[in-house]
């Protein structure tokens, strides 16, 4: 016997890791050490900084995979897996410096999976960070045919003095709302369980999309948003705290950016909810609270600045191709999301 009969193909992934460096070569910025190929990946941490601190963050996608799987598109899930880790980065104040993934699967098939590479690499330019590494594992007999797995995570780095930790939220603070792009990574499980009750297959077109298939609407990439916030930051726009909106949407991801004794009020009619959250709430008869307590209902990203600074806030977001708004206030409270018409 050999390795190759247990269904482990060294030879292949060796191909494959050959395959795919350009893509990951292109991802590289100022401060990457050494090359791919290596037992680890080196980064130096960038001059300039009195106090550096480095912020990390690590995360998957979920079972949109099993939708991607199903249509046999790959080159968008990468996209996701970054996002997923650089948003959630971001909310400390940071600028991401380097992302490293996990890539799983029961039998290598270098076309699907250099399509999933891909997806990383851009979404790693999106953010501005390096993919500088990460591991393909070949696990025969534990994942079924075309199936894989992603995990990646990422390094971070912000002054000290300019973290965002919610500690500088003040009630009266103005509450930003940067947009989603769609459903993003969560709620998966639900809208999988939805299709399958209702046998709704991915390409049909309901009314409410205008002319989307189902596929094309939930495989659309989670939204990055490193560079309009961080150029919010960097034009010295106070802000006070910032959350990523992902599992358990506005009510438990809003309150983690507050400080005690506080709550947020959010405006229901400061924003169109999209079509698809309608087109799930309709087909899965699914409650209005279990909506919001699910999934981000068209909100990616808020950010809390002083109400002086709103109109300046919502400019250079604007600036920055981002149709934000304001989404409510910060009120006296017990740490939780008050929904007002």
């Amino acid at each position: 016997m050999d390795y190759r009969e247990a269904g482990v193909d060294v030879e292949a992934g060796r191909a494959f890791v050959q395959r795919i460096q350009s893509l990951v070569h292109g991802t590289h910025r100022p401060g990457v050490l050494g090359s791919l190929g290596g037992f680890s990946g080196m980064f130096e941490v960038p001059s300039g900084y009195q106090e550096p601190v480095l912020v990390s963050g690590t995360d998957g996608v979920g079972t949109k995979l099993k939708l991607a799987q199903g249509l046999n598109l790959h080159n968008t899930v990468g996209i996701d897996l970054v996002a997923m880790c650089v948003n959630d980065v971001l909310t400390s104040g940071a600028e991401p410096l380097f992302f490293l993934d996990y890539l799983a699967t029961g039998k290598l098939n270098e076309d699907q999976l250099a399509a999933v590479v891909e997806g990383v690499s851009l979404g790693c330019k999106q953010a501005g960070c390096a993919l500088l590494g990460g591991e393909t594992a070949e696990m025969p007999g534990f994942y079924q045919p075309g199936e894989y797995d992603l995990a990646g995570f990422c390094v971070g780095i912000v002054e000290k003095r300019q973290i965002v930790d919610g500690s500088q939220v003040q009630v009266g603070d103005v509450a930003i709302a940067l947009p989603s792009s769609g459903i993003h990574s969560n709620g998966y499980s639900l809208i999988r369980k939805i299709l399958d009750t209702t046998n709704t297959g991915l390409n049909e077109c309901p009314a409410l999309l205008q002319g989307e298939t189902l596929g094309d609407v939930l495989l659309k990439p989670t939204q990055i948003y490193v560079e309009p916030v961080l150029a919010t930051l960097r034009s010295g726009i106070l802000v006070h705290g910032m959350a990523h909106i992902t599992g358990g949407g506005l009510p438990e991801n809003l309150p983690r950016c507050l400080s005690e004794g506080q709550s947020i009020q959010v405006n229901l009619q400061s924003w169109t909810v999209p079509p698809i959250f309608e087109w799930l709430q309709e087909m899965g008869a699914i409650a209005r609270s279990e909506m919001f307590n699910t999934f981000n209902m068209g909100v990616g990203f808020v950010m809390l600045v002083p109400p002086a600074e709103a109109a300046s806030a919502l400019a250079c977001l604007q600036k920055e191709g981002i149709d934000a708004w304001t989404l409510g206030e910060v009120i006296p409270g017990n740490s939780d999301v008050v929904f007002s018409e």
